[in-house]
């Protein structure tokens, strides 16, 4: 799950660290698709040596994509995965060394937290089944016995459980069987990959997987024969793998991940049927009109595109905020990125609640900066070094934070009370309007009714002929 808010909150104040990828799309040509040829130039202009990838973020959308029916079987789950790996591996391209990391057993620290995730989900699947059920029945009982069977077939199907992307579960042993499998022949057949080196780190290695990917960098740097000028890549969902990569300290590393922010235009989507162009309580429980005759030939929803979050910009941004003119020791930009990073876990993760006072969306790590360089002569050095937090000066920190407590406390109460006095407000108008929309309805039916009807008069009130003297009439 990474740190809520904090890429949205990173991409506004430091928009320069977002760029978009430039994708090479598959032609097809008389009704065959031609792939890209990988060997080629990068688009982006910039070669990449190492690929990681947290699998994780592809086996979740894959198995339970948003907006469209699930694979209806483990195989086309895992077709759906290697699709999708595919197409991240040719878009990056990388030209040394590919990393494929699954979630092991995850640290004590996060066990509870995973615990009361896969609860929650394993309610909500069977209070899915249970609507699904009760709109079983109800559709058999409008379309009565004839054919209802038929129209509900492809409509009730048991939600599939989530929960088995679990270390030890016989899912995650197919998983990694499959991946092996589809190495190998990507390894046969694909000229990109030929001299790549694959590391699989499947679920039975222990350890999330980006903290799989961080300790083989790490120990990659303690290598004589590394390569200081290494650009890696790393894919993920989870936004504290910004924090990650700015903790490696190297010099080129880059986030791949999906644009969040992209609005496709697309229809509403049933949560019953999984077609799109409905809600759940306008579901007729019809099938799925096919175009051909395996509905083939219908048509896909857009790709979402990806962005690269460069956390070598990232850096640079940092470097200005984080000088302090005049501090009474040399500035080190590795140390002062060491504190940047242990003070985003005040504002909470995976492993630690958030402080009640410092909120990413009300600029909590900017509060943080703040009081970080207003302290820095009192400190007289930072806050960390090799891993390790100087207590007495964090002390010093959070009490400047104790100091603004009490101002955070009142203005969040006094937005808080606003935001409630907003919606009241809101809602007294819309009241009102219904009430002199009703009162108008009401005046105008009023009036309809008083006044005369001069339809049925039409006939009386025509004039009799005219009478001209001296045509034989008196």
């Amino acid at each position: 799950m990474g740190v809520p808010a904090l890429f949205r909150w990173l991409s506004s104040k430091y928009p320069k660290i977002i760029s978009p990828v430039v994708e090479e799309i598959p032609q097809e040509i008389d009704g065959e698709e031609v792939p890209v040829d990988t060997t080629k130039p990068n688009p982006n202009g910039e070669e990449m040596d190492n690929l990681y990838l947290d699998m994780n973020g592809i086996v979740h959308p894959c198995t339970h994509p948003d907006g469209k029916p699930p694979p209806e079987t483990e195989e086309d789950m895992m077709l759906e995965i290697f699709k999708y790996t595919d197409r991240v591996v040719n878009m990056v391209r990388p030209r040394k060394l590919l990393m494929i990391a699954v979630d092991g057993v995850a640290p004590r620290a996060k066990m509870n937290q995973q615990r009361s995730r896969r609860f929650r989900s394993a309610q909500e699947a069977k209070e899915a089944d249970e609507k699904k059920e009760e709109f079983a029945k109800l559709l058999r009982k409008q379309n009565g016995s004839k054919g209802g069977e038929g129209l509900v077939e492809e409509v009730i199907t048991k939600t599939w459980d989530s929960n088995v992307i679990t270390p030890g579960t016989p899912f995650m042993d197919v998983l990694a069987a499959a991946l092996r499998y589809w190495v190998a022949y990507k390894l046969n057949t694909d000229p990109a990959w030929e001299n790549l080196k694959i590391i699989i780190s499947d679920a039975t290695v222990p350890g999330e997987g980006e903290h799989k990917i961080m300790e083989f960098i790490r120990s990659q740097r303690s290598c004589a024969e590394h390569d200081p000028n290494t650009r890696h890549v790393i894919y993920g969902l989870d936004a504290d793998l910004i924090m990650l990569g700015l903790a490696t300290h190297e010099p080129h590393f880059r986030v791949l991940r999906e644009d969040v922010f992209f609005q496709e235009s697309k229809g509403r989507t049933c949560h019953l049927c999984g077609q799109t162009g409905h809600i759940a309580e306008a579901c007729k429980g019809t099938a799925k009109e096919k175009n051909g005759e395996f509905d083939e030939k219908g048509k896909g929803s857009p790709l979402k595109p990806f962005i690269w979050l460069h956390v070598s910009v990232l850096r640079e941004y940092l470097a200005v905020e984080m000088h302090v003119p005049q501090q009474p020791f040399p500035f080190d930009l590795e140390r002062a990125l060491d504190d940047w990073v242990f003070m985003c876990f005040f504002v909470g993760n995976d492993f630690l609640p958030h402080l009640p006072s410092l909120d990413i969306r009300e600029n909590g790590i900017d509060t943080l900066i703040a009081i970080w360089r207003d302290n820095i002569p009192a400190m007289n050095g930072y806050l960390t070094k090799d891993g390790h937090v100087d207590l007495g000066r964090a002390q010093l920190i959070l009490q400047g934070l104790a100091k603004q407590e009490d101002a955070i406390f009142r203005r969040r109460r006094q937005t808080e009370e606003r935001k409630n006095a907003n919606a009241k407000r809101r809602k007294e108008e819309e009241r009102s309007r219904e009430e002199e929309r009703s009162r108008e309805e009401e005046r105008s039916r009023k009036k309809r009714r008083s006044s005369p009807n001069y339809g049925s008069m039409e006939n009386e009130l025509v004039p009799p002929p005219l009478i001209v003297p001296g045509k034989g009439h008196i």
